[in-house]
């Protein structure tokens, strides 16, 4: 009998988010101060939003001072300086960008209110920000940013499903975000999101909702519905036109062109996900179901 961990269990008593988690100011590289950024992520009816500057820590204490126009406002930065890029979510403090990112990701392990994303793992001109093999070798990561928003104007590519699927075929157990990289006053904004579903519009609810897996990450498709029985999944959507199913390595083993799909669940598979195409260029990613023999 398959065991199927459904990190959407439950879909009831709370509410769905929206929020980004990479953001810059004027603080490093952005073009905007931080309540212009605010304030324009919350016309587009944003939930939460992380200030995210390079090697710069924005503290809680600091966002206080800024009207969130309803937002939930995260504490943070990107360890950027001598290595990959990771985004510090929920940072009590600012890290030391060691080039030893091992050393990095232990400490942010000890900032337990916290969790590291490894950021546009395929940016530059080698599609390789961050190898696979250090991705294989690091831990205590949370995730992987699978879309950057950012990127897709710049060499290299926006897009890090294929790593993902890698890291996911080893076992390892790490969450899908698709965030903007907000730079420029024009573009790099509502280009990738993460939909949450917290208990409440709160810090804490997101941040477990996040940790969890209870959230997908999005470029445009909105998912309606996803049910899971011992062995088969469901997801329903307002405007996917084909859905995917994955298992180990990428391997498509189930499609249909329709707003939904439901699958036999593989006896043999480690973990399945769905794709969501929509128009354009706009998707859903859902996290991985992992599974197993029960």
């Amino acid at each position: 009998m398959l065991k199927i961990e459904n990190p959407y269990e439950d879909l009831t008593g709370g509410q769905w988010l929206k929020g980004n988690l990479h953001t810059h100011t004027t603080a490093s590289d952005g073009e905007r101060p931080h309540q212009s950024v605010i304030d324009d992520y919350a016309g587009r009816r944003y939930d939460f939003l992380m200030i995210s500057d390079h090697d710069v820590y924005t503290s809680a204490k600091e966002l206080s001072h800024f009207p969130s126009r309803g937002m939930v406002l995260i504490p943070g930065n990107e360890v950027t300086a001598n290595g990959s890029h990771l985004l510090h979510v929920n940072a009590s403090r600012k890290l030391a960008p060691s080039p030893q990112r091992k050393t990095v990701l232990s400490e942010a392990v000890a900032d337990t209110a916290s969790f590291i994303i490894i950021n546009h793992p395929n940016w530059q001109s080698s599609f390789d920000h961050t190898s696979i093999k250090d991705l294989e070798e690091w831990r205590g990561y949370a995730g992987l940013e699978i879309f950057n928003g950012t990127v897709g104007r710049l060499e290299g590519s926006p897009y890090a499903t294929n790593k993902w699927d890698m890291l996911l075929s080893k076992e390892r157990r790490v969450w899908g975000f698709a965030n903007d990289d907000h730079h420029l006053a024009i573009g790099d904004i509502e280009l990738g999101w993460n939909m949450v579903y917290a208990r409440s519009k709160t810090l804490p609810d997101i941040m477990e909702a996040l940790r969890r897996g209870r959230f997908y990450a999005s470029t445009g498709v909105t998912v309606r519905d996803i049910n899971v029985t011992s062995a088969t999944i469901r997801v329903e959507t307002e405007n996917a036109g084909r859905i995917v199913a994955l298992r180990e390595h990428g391997k498509r083993f189930a499609q249909a062109d329709s707003h939904k799909l439901e699958v036999v669940v593989p006896a043999d598979a480690k973990y399945v996900r769905f794709e969501c195409w929509g128009a354009g260029e706009s998707f859903a990613w859902t996290q991985p179901f992992f599974v197993s023999a029960s």
